[in-house]
């Protein structure tokens, strides 16, 4: 990452300084600049603070492109990359980060102020008087559509005090105590004569409103960006909390055709929509790269027009069914189901999916219809866009979703592509649907469902004149069914593959005509690349795992608090489940531990409500 060169005029030397080159700073993962430390995100390097600068500002002329075309058409971009890696040496390109936040204190003198003013040495972040390394401000103001700004310290500090701001001439300082972990530790001085102020309070609903402090429309990860109009209250966070940055994530699994063969070397060549001279001429002097594929060119100009038929609108001017996150979830299960053997190719095979050799019977007496197992898989994860304060949800507007680039419009996004394994299970829709019909699991469902749909309509109504709040929850007692029997299988994966749970993720397939789960390992460090998953998915193995899998949920220790639980989680979007039974990792979990309820399974502490899979075998 490499932040702006400081501008700030120095006290020492004399004559006019030289360029300053980009500063090296820490390294981090190029998959957590779409995971973890994307855009408009904050890290810490050292002593000091930055947040990672919007995509206008990489240098992505060496960037490695990442493929996935039914993707991309969703997102409204031509392409993804994966984020840029500078050069080591010379610490120039890559990704750039900014400065933020700017107020800095020092712990010798404790004087609070801006980092230029400290007129800190080149690349390091030290007081230019005591000669001790500076503190970046543990506190920021962010507001619900993403901009965010230093804390007001001076307004803080003079609230109770009948001056106008930044006229009173003195200098502010911070002082930690040390005698408790509270805020009232913090303790913010002016030596204009003001009494001391501790920070206790500052994280109140109405702590800024008090002070009369507005959203600034900051937007520090953005070069050269003006400050927007904002009418949303800002609220005081924490710089490291988790709640300054929720990244909005899509990622697409890729399955045939589209993603191999001559389908990738379409999408990689740029050959989509080429007419079809230029296909035969491009491909005159390309001879040996049909002959790997061992194709002709008439086989590239076929697959080039089933991209154009695949894309193009119908009669009616309809939207192509692959631009719907709904249909792309849809293809994926036809894909899973359908299976896809392994084939001696030249060319690298992103999906093989196959049935285990086993007798399925001692299954099927689960209600599993049947198990794939999924030897290689590709996901692709794209950063699209963040939030800032709650986490995202579908009742959100796009006002939320902050920008990625100055401009707000840009043709490629961030990406990464992980290589995994994984056990997909089918449910017998028979038994299922025979099952969800049942009055007491219906009813056990609207609980949670009730309690979701009255979240999300005050999300999409809050500071909403005029708006629609007819949302309504997609929770069903089919999905709370396939979620929570994911993750105590990720649970129980983690106990017999070696992998941590954190390694695992799940990907839910749930709608009248969808009735599975797939629960793989994709991950792009060591952990995803121990093998073993796969295994899980034989009969016999299965069986057994399933077994002790609802065994283990039968009991929690928390029960009998945990069964009988009126509401739990966040926005009381759970009922049975908690810590100690079925919550996951978040990243391994596409709900973010919402959306969970062990009686599904199993059933109620009374016998009211069955479980589906309450009669084991």
């Amino acid at each position: 990452m490499t932040p702006p060169p400081n501008t700030a005029r120095r006290r020492r030397g004399g004559g006019t300084p030289p360029k300053p080159a980009p500063r090296k700073l820490g390294a981090v993962r190029r998959s957590q600049l779409v995971t973890t430390y994307g855009v408009g995100s904050m890290v810490a390097v050292d002593n000091e603070s930055f947040i990672i600068a919007g995509i206008d500002a990489w240098d992505v002329s060496e960037a490695v492109p990442v493929y996935e075309r039914r993707l991309s058409q969703i997102l409204g971009v031509d392409s993804f990359k994966l984020p840029p890696a500078p050069d080591p040496d010379q610490a120039t390109g890559g990704v750039v980060a900014h400065r933020f936040p700017e107020f800095y204190s020092c712990p010798g003198c404790k004087v609070l102020q801006r980092f230029y003013k400290f007129n800190s040495e080149k690349g390091r972040a030290r007081c230019d008087e005591c000669s001790e390394d500076l503190v970046p401000s543990r506190f920021v103001i962010a507001c619900d559509y993403g901009h965010i700004d230093d804390f007001p310290y001076w307004q803080w500090a003079h609230r109770d005090v009948d001056r106008e701001p930044g006229k009173c001439g003195g200098t502010l300082s911070l002082e930690t105590d040390g005698s408790t972990a509270s805020l009232r530790s913090v303790v913010i001085k002016c030596d204009c004569g003001i009494p001391d102020v501790s920070m206790e309070g500052a994280f109140r609903a109405k702590a800024l409103k008090d002070l009369g402090i507005r959203c600034s429309g900051h937007t520090p990860w953005l070069q050269n960006a003006t400050r927007e109009r904002c009418d949303q209250r800002p609220r005081v966070m924490q710089r490291g909390s988790s709640s300054a940055w929720h990244p909005i994530m899509n990622s697409a699994l890729s399955i045939p055709p589209w993603g191999e063969g001559l389908y990738a070397l379409v999408e990689r060549e740029k050959l989509i929509g080429a007419p079809e001279d230029y296909v035969r001429f491009y491909f005159k002097s390309r001879q040996g790269v049909l002959d790997k594929f061992k194709a002709s060119v008439e086989d590239v100009i076929e697959v080039v027009k089933a991209f154009e038929e695949r894309e193009a609108p119908s009669e009616d001017g309809d939207v192509p069914p692959a631009r719907t996150s709904s249909t792309l979830r849809q293809e994926e299960y036809k894909a899973l189901v359908r299976g896809r053997n392994e084939e001696h190719v030249a060319e690298y095979q992103p999906f093989v999916c196959e049935a285990p050799d086993g007798d399925l019977t001692e299954v099927r007496e689960f209600g599993i219809a049947g198990s794939m197992l999924v030897k290689r898989l590709r996901e692709v994860r794209v950063l699209s866009s963040f939030v800032r304060g709650e986490a995202p949800s579908e009742a959100d507007s796009e006002n939320r979703h902050a920008r990625l680039s100055a401009t707000g419009k840009t043709d490629w996004l961030p990406a990464m592509e992980v290589i995994g394994e994984g056990v997909f299970l089918k449910l017998d829709e028979a038994r299922l649907s025979r099952w969800e019909k049942n009055s007491a699991v219906r009813d056990r469902a609207a609980r949670i469902r009730a309690n979701h749909t009255a979240l999300l309509r005050e999300r999409a109504g809050a500071g909403k004149a005029g708006t629609d709040k007819r949302v309504e929850s997609h929770v069903t007692p089919r999905f709370l069914l396939l979620h929570t029997l994911a993750h105590v299988l990720i649970n129980e994966f983690s106990l017999d593959a070696g992998y941590p749970a954190s390694a695992l993720r799940e990907r839910l397939y749930s709608d009248n005509e969808m009735a599975g789960v797939l629960i793989y390992t994709a991950t792009s460090d060591s952990a995803g690349s121990l093998g073993g998953i796969v295994a899980q998915g034989e009969p016999s193995k299965l069986a057994s795992t399933l077994h002790a899998a609802l065994a283990r949920a039968e009991w929690c220790s928390n029960d009998p608090l945990c069964m009988e639980s009126e509401s739990s989680g966040a926005g009381s979007v759970n009922l049975a489940a908690c810590h100690a039974c079925a919550l996951l990792p978040e990243t391994s979990c596409e709900s973010l531990n919402s959306f969970l309820d062990r009686a599904m399974l199993i059933g109620d502490q009374t016998g009211t409500v069955p479980g589906y899979f309450a009669d084991l075998p």
